[in-house]
């Protein structure tokens, strides 16, 4: 069985986007799934993120050029049944150099991603995508089944997610290849103190209904300072609200995929 792709997408900054990549995967390997994480933000956020070193050149760009095997930049995290293909400025090249490849430029994650999915035990690829709506964006979605965008409770939430909803429409009608579906909306920095949050939320899921995940990611302390130690949330404080948040997460995307969920590790 091929393994299940996730981008997680918002073209808006600080939104938690590589938060959620990175502890969403974290949570998954952590229950028993094998997770690889794919960064494919220049900024390579959520290299560092899971503590792995950023090595010039070392990332996921010579594969999508078709000068290297992708399945040969998979690299060991220090967390158990979690990978990563690693991110890194490179990617940066990808709005000029794609367009003047043969073939499709927007398959190019998707022809290289293939024999990873079909070549390797892997249950779920979780893809961390540039904070825009670029060629790797783009990439990512005719590479993913499902899209994931989190969305924090601000109120100009839903205008920004407005934009990545009509991108993601028009990729599904012109790319024959594009299977992407949207798997839920996911509400971050949520602060269940103000009235603000609640009706933030309260407006995101009336507009999106059972789209919007039931989990709410809280604003929280543990979960800024995680990835200044290179670590995930969950093994950087395993009881802070941040690994609850996101175990219940994993959870929730199991059982929105229909996947029997695996004993969790001691």
């Amino acid at each position: 069985m091929s393994a299940i792709v996730i981008a997680i997408a918002n073209q808006k900054g600080g939104v938690g986007k590589t938060t959620t990549s990175v502890n969403l995967a974290a949570a998954l390997a952590a229950i028993g799934k094998k997770t690889l994480l794919l960064d494919l933000d220049p900024q390579a956020n959520a290299t560092s993120g899971v503590g792995v070193e950023k090595v010039e050149g070392k990332n996921s760009y010579p594969a999508l050029l078709g000068e290297e095997k992708l399945a040969d930049l998979i690299v060991e995290t220090p967390w158990k049944d979690l990978w990563l293909i690693p991110g890194g400025l490179d990617l940066c090249g990808a709005d000029i150099e794609f367009p003047r490849l043969p073939g499709n430029h927007l398959a190019r994650l998707k022809d290289a991603l293939e024999p990873v999915l079909t070549q390797r035990d892997f249950d779920i690829v979780v893809i961390d995508c540039p904070p825009s709506l670029s060629v790797l964006t783009l990439n990512a979605f005719v590479a993913a089944r499902w899209l994931l965008i989190p969305l924090q409770c601000e109120y100009y939430a839903l205008e920004g997610v407005s934009m990545i909803m009509r991108i993601y429409n028009q990729i599904c009608e012109s790319e024959e290849s594009c299977k992407l579906e949207l798997l839920g909306v996911l509400m971050t920095m949520f602060d269940g103190r103000t009235r603000l949050s609640q009706q933030v939320v309260a407006d995101v899921r009336e507009y999106f209904g059972e789209k919007v995940f039931e989990t709410l990611i809280p604003r929280a302390v543990r979960l800024a300072e995680a990835p200044s130690f290179g670590k995930p949330v969950m093994y950087y404080d395993a009881y802070s609200a941040g690994t609850s948040a996101y175990s219940v997460l994993a959870e929730e995307v199991l059982s929105k995929l229909k996947i029997k969920k695996c004993k969790t590790r001691n």
